[in-house]
């Protein structure tokens, strides 16, 4: 099992501090990365982050999907290798 997790449906007022604390609970956070649109330089409202193993990850699975942070229900699941797309 992977330790990247994609978490979707962030409020744009959520910061990578923010996520990093959520899941602080249930591990150790490796690393935390919100994406952003290029273009206007805003959040788009999800972001990925690796948990330390592997059990820590499924526990935040767990215990954060469809929680509340900054008033939204989180989505959180093993993140999917991304697919190249035709340019």
């Amino acid at each position: 099992m992977n330790t990247k997790l994609f978490v979707g449906n962030l409020s744009f007022n959520t910061s990578e501090n923010d996520l990093r604390t959520a899941f602080a609970a249930n591990g150790t956070v490796v690393e935390v990365n919100l994406m952003m649109d290029r273009a206007t330089g805003r959040p788009r409202g999800f972001g990925f982050l690796s948990m330390s193993t592997p059990e820590e990850a499924q526990k935040a699975i767990d215990a954060l999907n469809g929680a509340s942070l900054d008033g939204r229900a989180l989505t959180v699941n093993i993140a999917k290798p991304r697919e190249e797309r035709p340019s």
